[in-house]
C-alpha cells in the first residue's frame, strides 16, 4: 500500500501520515526531508522529533530520497516527510541533470517499494500564479511531482483544516 498524503501548512498531514503509519502495526522508518536553516525551521523540526513515537527509527536525507526509500527494510512502514522541503532543497542546487536524476530516482524507488510507502507533502499551488521566476517553477515542479506520485499511489487524501478528503 502506498499512499500520498497533501495538504496546505498546519492542515493536519503529518498527523494523518503518522496515525497511518501506527495503524500498520510494522515497525516505522520516518525520512525526513527538511533542513534547520534557520530558528524557526529549527523549532519546527523539534517539535516534531518530540511528537513523534521515539521507537522510530529516522533518516534525515535532505537529497537522496530514493536512495532512502530503497535502503529501508522491506518489512518495515516507511513515512516520508516530505516531498516539497526535498524538492526545494533540490532546486536550490540549481542544478537541472542532478533535480531530474533525483527526481526519476524517487519515482523508481517508490514504483519498486515492497515497504508500506506513506509520503507526506504541501499542496501548495491552489491559488494564483506566483510572479517570482523560482516560485513559478517551484509551483510548477510541485504539481508535476505530486500528480506523478499520485499515478503510483494507491491512496491519495487532501487535508484541509485536519480533515481528510479521499482523492483516490
Amino acid at each position: 500500500m502506498k499512499s500520498l498524503i497533501l495538504g496546505g501548512v498546519k492542515s493536519g498531514k503529518s498527523r494523518h501520515a503518522e496515525q497511518l503509519a501506527t495503524d500498520s502495526g510494522l515497525p516505522v522508518t520516518v525520512i525526513a526531508t527538511a533542513t534547520a536553516d534557520d530558528t524557526g525551521m529549527q523549532a519546527r523540526i523539534a517539535r516534531h522529533q518530540a511528537e513523534r513515537n521515539p521507537q522510530w527509527q529516522l533518516v534525515e536525507e535532505p537529497l537522496l530520497l530514493g536512495r532512502a526509500i530503497t535502503g529501508v527494510n522491506t518489512q518495515h512502514c516507511v513515512l516520508v516527510d516530505c516531498l516539497t522541503l526535498w524538492l526545494t532543497n533540490l532546486l536550490m542546487l540549481e542544478n537541472e541533470a542532478t533535480l531530474r536524476q533525483e527526481l526519476q530516482a524517487l519515482q523508481t524507488a517508490v514504483d519498486t517499494c515492497g515497504s508500506r510507502l506513506i509520503m507526506v507533502s504541501n499542496e501548495t499551488s491552489m491559488g494564483i500564479v506566483p510572479m517570482g521566476e523560482l516560485s513559478r517553477r517551484y509551483c510548477d515542479e510541485a504539481g508535476l511531482l505530486h500528480q506523478a506520485m499520485a499515478q503510483r499511489c494507491d491512496e491519495v487524501v487532501l487535508m484541509v483544516a485536519g480533515l481528510c478528503h479521499r482523492l483516490k
